[in-house]
């Protein structure tokens, strides 16, 4: 069953990266979606973009099935990985707590399917 949507801890963080580092960062990125999504039960959802005319500022929308799923998450070596690999690649960071109105969603294809994770 899953985890009442008041337990949820859902945030968007907005990230300035340095543009000249930009390729390397989304690649880090995307591995560390990847196996936070695969093997983290309490990880529901992360969907990392891009704003269209300024692609060094990145938007991750992260909803977790609680805040001990999110504090958890934070200390996977996955995690610890990407922080180590990006700290000098971002910028800027700001995480915005935001409460949960209406979730829900489909699976997406990932970029093995052909689909989200693609450029361009």
């Amino acid at each position: 069953m899953p985890p009442d949507s008041d337990s949820y801890l859902v945030r968007i963080a907005e990230l300035e990266i340095d543009p000249s580092r930009l390729e390397e960062y989304r690649a880090l990125l995307a591995e560390e979606v990847a196996a936070s999504v695969a093997l983290e039960p309490g990880v529901l959802s992360l969907l990392a973009t891009a704003l269209r005319d300024e692609p060094h500022q990145i938007r991750l929308f992260e909803v977790y099935a609680s805040r001990a799923a999110y504090e958890a998450h934070l200390e996977t070596p996955h995690f610890l990985h990407y922080k180590r690999r990006t700290a000098d690649m971002v910028r800027s960071l700001r995480l915005v707590d935001t409460d949960p109105v209406a979730l829900r969603s489909k699976a997406l294809p990932g970029p093995e399917d052909g689909g989200a994770g693609r450029s361009g």
